[in-house]
């Protein structure tokens, strides 16, 4: 961490009245702390936006088991860009569906394109990837 500077900011009071609920509502115990989380997502935002940008993600998928080669179709696509993942975990919800977790690192554009392969594959479910970065 970098040296501490102290910054002024003006808001609208409806403004900061929202976002003081939003965030007591998250937990935060302080202004700076919650502004500093907002400012950081942010940039690991702008960080994504490059595509040739070296990037860290989780994706967590959930789907159907039974549903017909669907497993098979997920461990070929993994395998196929395996230089992008390093793990998964794989837990069974209930007698059908199952519950992904794969932690990937690469370029911003691989990992949203095997990211977007994934959801789109039939039987699966939902999927969420979680932008994380090296740098911010």
């Amino acid at each position: 961490m970098g040296e501490l500077v102290r910054t002024a900011m003006s808001l609208d009071g409806d403004l900061l009245v929202k976002f003081d609920e939003w965030m007591a509502a998250h937990g935060y115990t302080n202004r700076s702390e919650a502004v500093r989380d907002l400012m950081r997502a942010a940039l690991v935002e702008r960080e994504w936006a490059d595509p040739k940008a070296k990037v860290v993600a989780a994706m967590s998928i959930i789907y159907d088991h039974a549903a017909h080669t669907l497993a098979q179709s997920l461990a070929h696509m993994q395998h196929e860009d395996h230089h992008a993942i390093l793990c998964s975990q794989h837990v069974h919800l209930d007698h059908r569906r199952c519950l992904e977790v794969i932690l990937m690192r690469g370029t911003a554009g691989q990992l949203r394109r095997l990211s977007d392969a994934i959801v789109a594959t039939r039987g699966v479910q939902a999927g969420k990837l979680t932008l994380m970065s090296l740098n911010v």
